[in-house]
C-alpha cells in the first residue's frame, strides 16, 4: 500500500513540478508515533524556497482532494531534499554519479561499517566507489544507506 500511495502522488506531483521548472526527486508515505506524514521533495537548479514549496503543495493538495486515495488522516509536506539528502533510487545513483558520499553498510567489512568517497558507478544494483584512492565494489543489498555528503 505504502509503495502505492508514494507512486500515485509522484504521478500527481510530475506535472506540478514540471510545469514550474522543478523536478522531483522523492516521495515518501510514513507512519510517525500516531500520525502519517506524504511527504514530497522537490528541486530545481539554485535550490527551492519556501515559496516554491507553498505553491507546490497547494496544487498537489487540490489533486490530492480530487483523487481521495489515501484512507488514513495524513500531514502532506513539500520540501527541499536537504543538502545531505539520501539517494535511494536508481535515478539517484546516477544523477550523482561522481560526487562525494556517506556510505553506511549493514555489516561491517575489514572492520569498516560505514566510509567515505566517491561514487563512480552503478549498475544493475552494483556499487563501484573510489576511497582514498582504491576502488570499491558493492552490491546495493550489503549497503544500508546513502547520502550525499556534506563538508562542513
Amino acid at each position: 500500500m505504502k509503495e502505492n500511495y508514494e507512486e500515485k502522488t509522484e504521478k500527481l506531483l510530475e506535472p506540478i513540478v514540471a510545469s514550474l521548472g522543478f523536478s522531483v526527486v522523492d516521495v515518501e508515505y510514513v507512519k510517525e508515533g500516531a500520525d502519517y506524514y506524504l511527504r514530497a521533495y522537490i528541486d530545481k537548479e539554485g535550490g527551492i524556497t519556501v515559496d516554491d514549496c507553498e505553491k507546490v503543495s497547494r496544487s498537489l493538495e487540490e489533486k490530492l482532494d480530487t483523487e481521495d486515495f489515501i484512507p488514513n488522516a495524513y500531514i502532506l509536506e513539500v520540501s527541499s531534499p536537504g543538502l545531505g539528502r539520501q539517494l535511494k533510487k536508481e535515478k539517484h545513483y546516477l544523477a550523482n554519479i561522481g560526487e562525494k558520499v556517506d556510505v553506511k553498510l549493514y555489516k561491517a567489512i575489514d572492520k569498516v561499517k560505514d566510509f567515505v568517497g566517491i561514487l563512480k558507478a552503478y549498475e544493475n544494483g552494483r556499487f563501484v566507489f573510489e576511497v582514498d584512492g582504491k576502488k570499491i565494489e558493492l552490491e546495493a543489498s550489503a549497503i544500508s544507506k546513502i547520502n550525499l555528503h556534506v563538508d562542513w
